[in-house]
């Protein structure tokens, strides 16, 4: 562990003002401490948020949901309001780390999180993420837990959050407050593809402070879920995740939103899949038709193809449960 300060705030403009002198945000720590032992982050200054009125979830107009930054992942799953409305958050954040971890980690520390890759968890490893330049050891070494789509000659590790793919494919956004004043990202546009710079992972400005992540209002009814293949049922990241909500009237879909987890460096909306949904009728032939362009664009590597079958399979069977529902 190397030196640094720690100081705690009780109001937004403390921590902001925090912020702007190049202060770290912290709340529950799940992920920061645990990068700041293995020496992969070495943050000079610690601002301790975890006292910041952030902490409510409400209804918006319309019927949408606005989750405060602070609200630990566990009472967020337990709510009243988000298991009715968005029943796929809940079960995005139920299949989430321990529930030691869940009660302690926050909405907004959640989709902040870093990858798993074991590469850039070793500090011997090269890793363009922890030192831009030094090249990327997963693309030659063992990736059998790596990305499929979105990668780059630069990078191919996975964003390991469940509930960011909940909010890929609701179309949420993130509430931002900073220097500048307030500001909304889409939240498509927040968490950024490795490309070149695979180092730049959210689209946050220095000193900013997530505030919220509101979901929008969507047609009713609306049923929603969330299913995740992973090597073991306990604390384990997806190999695949599939997060479907569809809006069925008349016999017919009338939305679909649809995004996968675990194949993509960033959380990976499906929307030649949601193209193929949306104006027909829920049926067998339907689900897997559609979920065949769930792996579109995919570039498996040496130990991770048979993601691109999983991840149809995945996309298909969530269809399927979800879509039965409704």
């Amino acid at each position: 562990m190397h030196p640094f300060s720690y100081t705690k705030v009780s109001d937004v403009a403390g921590a902001l003002a925090a912020g702007r002198r190049g202060g770290r945000y912290i709340a529950g720590g799940t992920t920061l401490v645990d990068l700041m032992r293995e020496s992969v982050e070495r943050p000079a200054t610690l601002v301790d948020i975890s006292a910041l009125p952030l902490r409510e979830i409400t209804t918006t107009a319309g019927g949408g949901l606005r989750i405060g930054a602070l609200v630990r992942m566990a009472d967020a799953a337990a709510h009243p309001k988000v298991r009715a409305t968005f029943p796929v958050v809940a079960q995005a954040l139920e299949m989430s780390a321990s529930p030691q971890l869940r009660n302690m980690a926050t909405m907004a520390g959640n989709i902040m999180q870093r990858t798993r890759c074991t590469y850039f968890r070793d500090v011997t490893a090269r890793c363009n993420k922890r030192q831009p330049g030094s090249g990327c050891a997963a693309q030659s070494g063992y990736n059998r837990t790596h990305a499929i789509l979105g990668t780059s000659d630069h990078c191919v590790a996975t964003h390991p959050s469940d509930v960011a793919v909940a909010f890929a494919a609701l179309e949420a956004s993130v509430h931002l407050l900073g220097p500048d004043g307030r500001r909304s990202v889409a939240f498509a546009d927040f968490l950024l593809p490795p490309g070149s710079t695979p180092h730049r992972e959210q689209a946050v400005r220095p000193g900013e402070l997530i505030t919220a992540l509101e979901i929008p209002s969507f047609p009713r009814p609306l049923r929603s879920g969330y299913l995740k293949v992973r090597d073991r049922q306990s604390y384990a990241f997806a190999l695949t995740s599939a997060a479907v909500a569809l809006h069925v009237r008349g016999g017919v879909i009338r939305e679909a939103k649809v995004a996968a987890g675990g194949v993509g460096t960033v959380p990976w909306k499906l929307p030649a899949v949601e193209r193929r949904l949306i104006g027909e009728r829920p049926s067998e032939a339907l689900w897997a038709e559609a979920a065949e362009q769930a792996a579109d664009g995919a570039r498996p590597l040496r130990h991770n193809g048979f993601k691109v079958e999983l991840l149809k399979r995945t996309v298909e069977r969530q269809l399927r449960i979800v879509g039965g529902a409704a």
